[in-house]
């Protein structure tokens, strides 16, 4: 455990610090409240013991503002017989115990017992988190296409490893929940999981939230504040987009990942980081390095393993699938009672060859979920898309066309036989006929 003393009295803090030298601690002292602050910002620190009273701040206020600024430090507040009241008031900030003076060596003992044990109690319970998480890992991927089976196949044979992935694939085709997927899957699951859009953030910016930046350190930094590489802290980091940044950045990026240290904005001092990379991109980075815009080094060390996402028009199969989780999906959000998605809508479906991917597939069920008025979302629910390839339409014989638009019809009116009729403009008795003569089921599917 890294350990620090913080106390205006010499002799308490030599005494602390041989003390739990002795232990087998990583052990530091600071003499006031502003060098511990100043200490905390360069390196990181499992628990703090502070003086109550110090002049200049004293042990309430660097409570407090260690538990703003980093609020994962333990802190136990040292106190006199008379000060009961302020370690009363400690406890409520949030310190995790406190310690009276004068005090016995069994009596630190047992203390620092405790607080292992607490720690102790915080990782099983991360642990045990992480592993519900890891149960659940496939629930957001919908497919059962080879292409799926292919790429949760290779889900499972990297998430073992630190190798670094890139995916690669058009927008909106799940990159990020195979992220996920991957790092729910790993050894890191129970840690972190950060997810950066490279291409939403300037290059300015996302320098101060990737490495973190000093007090002090431009027009702002009001205080040391820690970047994503040291908060993911033995976890995932996951940069979508990562085409976007510039080349100087992938410089930086690229020392990180051959060093494992970071040095925050406006500091000298390196900083260990523990993490593992995974990239993604809806560009051609290959031809980005020809035309120098993506360097080659940096392009070699996050395309360890590459997963390539196909595009939902690879993968038709799928489409019924998805449609079908989507519309369970959205009906539960907006409490509208929709029971299915007719036969010939989903031959349509399957037939559009989604530009947008998922997402837009996701996009054109909600819209039509949110604006049906009956329920079974036909073709009519989904005007708004371009025609299918005339490949997926019914033959040129009149036969086809007429059988085709009669089970439309009935699939629109829930197979209301009355209103079905109507909408087509001929009697009960002629409907029933042509249902018989060309074998209709309510499933759409005319026998052959």
């Amino acid at each position: 455990m890294h350990i620090m003393i913080v106390d205006d009295e010499r002799i308490i803090r030599e005494s602390f610090f041989h003390w739990f030298q002795k232990s087998g601690h990583r052990v530091a002292t600071a003499a006031s409240g502003d060098e511990a602050l100043a200490k905390l910002g360069e390196t990181p620190f499992d628990l703090l013991f502070v003086d109550i009273k110090m002049p200049s701040m004293d042990g309430i206020e660097l409570l407090a503002a260690v538990k703003e600024t980093y609020p994962e430090t333990m802190v136990i507040i040292i106190t006199a017989y008379g000060s009961i009241e302020s370690a009363v008031q400690a406890m409520k900030i949030g310190a995790t115990d406190y310690l009276l003076k004068p005090f016995k060596p069994d009596q630190l003992s047992l203390l620092m017992e405790k607080v292992i044990q607490q720690q102790k109690r915080q990782s099983e319970f991360d642990y045990l988190k992480g592993r519900l998480e890891k149960i659940t890992r496939f629930d957001n991927i919908i497919g059962q296409s080879a292409a799926m089976t292919a790429i949760f196949d290779m889900i499972t044979e990297v998430a073992g490893t630190d190798a670094s992935v890139l995916l690669a694939g058009e927008t909106g085709t799940g990159k990020e929940l195979i992220a996920k997927a991957i790092h729910a899957k790993s050894p890191r699951a129970n840690l972190p999981y950060i997810a950066i859009n490279c291409g939403a953030i300037p290059d300015t910016l996302l320098e101060s939230e990737l490495f973190g930046h000093q007090k002090g350190a431009f027009t702002g930094a009001m205080q040391t504040c820690k970047g994503f590489f040291e908060v993911v802290n033995g976890g995932t980091l996951f940069l979508d987009e990562v085409g976007e940044i510039s080349p100087k950045m992938q410089v930086d990026l690229l020392r990180v990942l051959e060093e494992k240290k970071i040095i925050r904005v406006g500091s000298r001092q390196p900083v260990a980081v523990d993490f593992r990379l995974i990239t993604a991109t809806s560009r051609d980075l290959e031809a980005q390095i020809s035309a120098g815009d993506f360097r080659e080094d940096f392009y070699y060390r996050i395309n360890v393993i590459q997963i390539e996402i196909p595009a939902l028009r690879q993968r038709r199969e799928d489409i019924k699938l998805l449609a079908e989780h989507f519309l369970k999906k959205f009906c539960d959000e907006t409490t509208k009672r929709v029971d299915r998605i007719s036969p010939q809508t989903l031959k349509l479906l399957e037939a559009y060859d989604w530009p947008g991917n998922v997402r837009e597939l996701e996009n054109a069920i909600e819209r039509a979920v949110v604006l049906s008025k009956s329920r079974i979302l036909n073709e009519s629910d989904f005007a708004f898309l371009r025609p299918p390839p005339a490949a997926s339409l019914p033959g040129p014989s009149l036969r086809e066309m007429e059988k085709y638009h009669i089970c439309t019809i009935l699939d629109r009116h829930g197979w209301n036989v009355t209103q079905a009729a109507k909408a087509l403009e001929i009697n009960r008795v002629t409907l029933h006929k042509k249902i018989r003569r060309y074998q209709l089921k309510p499933d759409g599917a005319a026998k052959r």
